[in-house]
């Protein structure tokens, strides 16, 4: 998910907008159909152009699937996840974004619209290389370096239409409809996200298809669906829907509509070029406040780097199907949607990071509940190489308590960033910290694939016996081992070894910087400010 939206949203959502007022008598609908007039092609045009954006960012998280039941190591995982990374470094561009243009065609769609079209241009191509980069036309093992180095740049160029949307967002709606960017984004993307990650996987499945879908009488080996398929029909859908909005859609500024002369001069927000950019990027990261902060963000999410990178990984390896996998994404939405109001009265206080301070040990706990789980789930595999639908059932209800945990962290964190966050450079400073906590989420992970696989150890075992020949820990080693009929076995796991480690890490850092957190929260709003003349 991404947080760049809610930069500016937080700014406008902070102070009071003097806009229209509308009829409170009648129905609720009517009310809203009122407030939204002359705004409803707009906020269909953002749903559509995020639900875009969420096709190839769920499209990225399903690849990892594909290559862990096709039995790539730990390291080639690694490999791919940092394909994940552009989100995370976007701010080094934002301003680029924001300040070069093309007048003529628009502020936003001079990003935007090159953007769309490279996608669609990525998928199509892409559509064709599926077979060679998967190893499906030569039964090879999949090239998961190339794969990164085509979802790279997809993802970077998913990064920048983000940014340029988002921004067009905030112009595109009339100011007293402005907080609707949000809800356009969450709606859109988690629509994309469920259509490139949920559905691609549910219909490439085979196991689904013949399930669901095909008769008894009709059953096949493969999917309704494959991936070159499925890409070769969003590449089309990139190219024609970012035509249509190329022509027919022209940038007018709505937010002009009414005035925010109620504003503080204090609070408004500076218009900075690229330069002014950088310059305010640096100033905040000097502040003292933030020195610990950047700690925090950069180094707290080392605690859960195995049990979020590597657990869907385990359930696949043991059997677990894709699709089933990814269905666990229906009972989490509506949490993911319910759990930021129901802890917004506590995250709304001067004391927001108090609920992450409680979150923190809690969700490791829950790391520990799942390492348990991955070791007894084998044991419940039916003889039919299924599994019973109570496994899913507990599965779910880790899954709803592990994202209960992340979720209220999440949001909190946040409602702080946002409090601490100088109205003058409001957008810059939050973007700032919400690509620090991205950043903070991704690179535990890819150390922690890169180095599992060194703590794993595998033993080539005569079949049907407990005699040990030789250990096979290359991939070399354990074809050989099967080539002669024995078999590989795990002899030593190293995702339990790397969720052990990262937990004493995360009790360390708990430990440490339990009051340099609460510290933080009594810092005066003064110290954060990077203006100080203009904010003390």
């Amino acid at each position: 998910m991404t947080d760049v939206q809610k930069d500016d949203l937080v700014l406008l959502e902070s102070h009071p907008v003097h806009s229209k007022s509308v009829d409170s008598s009648g129905s609720w609908f009517s009310r809203t159909r009122e407030s939204l007039r002359g705004d409803i092609s707009s906020i269909c045009l953002l749903l559509f152009l995020y639900l875009l954006q969420g096709v190839p960012l769920g499209l990225i998280a399903a690849i990892p699937l594909l290559l862990q039941s096709k039995h790539v190591s730990y390291g080639q995982q690694a490999v791919f996840s940092f394909a994940y990374w552009p989100f995370s470094m976007k701010l080094l561009w934002a301003p680029i974004v924001d300040s070069v243009y093309w007048r003529r065609i628009g502020r936003r769609k001079s990003w935007m619209v090159p953007c769309q079209y490279l996608i669609g241009l990525f998928m199509l191509i892409l559509s064709f290389k599926v077979p060679y980069v998967m190893g499906e036309e030569t039964d090879a093992a999949p090239n998961v370096l190339f794969l990164m180095l085509i979802f790279l740049p997809l993802n970077f160029l998913a990064a920048t239409q983000d940014i340029a949307v988002d921004g067009w967002a905030l112009t595109i709606l009339s100011r007293k409809n402005v907080g609707y960017a949000s809800t356009c984004n969450a709606v859109g993307q988690t629509a994309g996200y469920f259509l490139g990650n949920v559905v691609f996987l549910s219909l490439e499945s085979a196991d689904f298809a013949n399930t669901f879908i095909r008769s008894a009488d009709n059953q096949k080996p493969y999917g309704i669906i494959d991936l070159a398929g499925f890409v070769f029909f969003w590449g089309w859908v990139f190219i024609v829907s970012t035509t249509l909005v190329l022509i027919f859609k022209k940038e007018v500024d709505n937010s002009l509509e009414t005035s925010s002369a109620g504003r503080d001069d204090d609070e408004k927000e500076l218009d900075l070029g690229i330069v002014e950019t950088y310059s305010v990027l640096w100033k905040i990261l000097k502040l003292r406040p933030m020195i610990i902060m950047v700690f925090i963000l950069l180094t707290g999410k080392i605690a859960f780097a195995a049990t979020d990178g590597i657990t869907g990984l385990k359930l696949i390896g043991m059997g677990i199907p894709k699709d089933r996998l990814a269905s666990f994404g229906l009972f989490l939405t509506p949490l993911q949607i319910l759990l930021p109001w129901m802890i917004g009265k506590w995250t709304a206080g001067p004391r927001p990071l108090n609920i992450f301070l409680l979150a923190y040990p809690y969700r490791l706990f829950v790391g520990g509940i799942f390492a348990l789980l991955v070791y007894f789930t084998p044991h419940f595999k039916l003889d039919t190489g299924k599994f019973n639908n109570l496994v899913y059932a507990i599965w779910i209800l880790g899954y709803i308590l592990h994202q209960v945990a992340t979720y209220c962290m999440f949001v909190s964190m946040m409602a702080f960033n946002a409090q601490v966050s100088d109205p003058r450079v409001g957008g810059t400073y939050m973007t700032l910290l919400n690509t620090l906590n991205n950043l903070g989420g991704n690179w535990p992970v890819t150390l922690v694939l890169s180095v599992t696989d060194w703590f794993t150890y595998k033993d080539c075992v005569v079949k049907g016996t407990k005699d040990v020949l030789y250990a096979c820990n290359t991939k070399e080693l354990a074809d050989q081992c099967s080539a002669g009929g024995d078999v590989c076995e795990v002899a030593i796991d190293g995702y339990y070894i790397s969720v052990a480690v990262c937990s004493v890490i995360g009790l360390i850092w708990y430990k440490f910087l339990f009051n340099k957190i609460k510290y933080l929260q009594k810092i005066p709003r003064k110290d954060w400010s990077v203006i100080k003349n203009q904010c003390q």
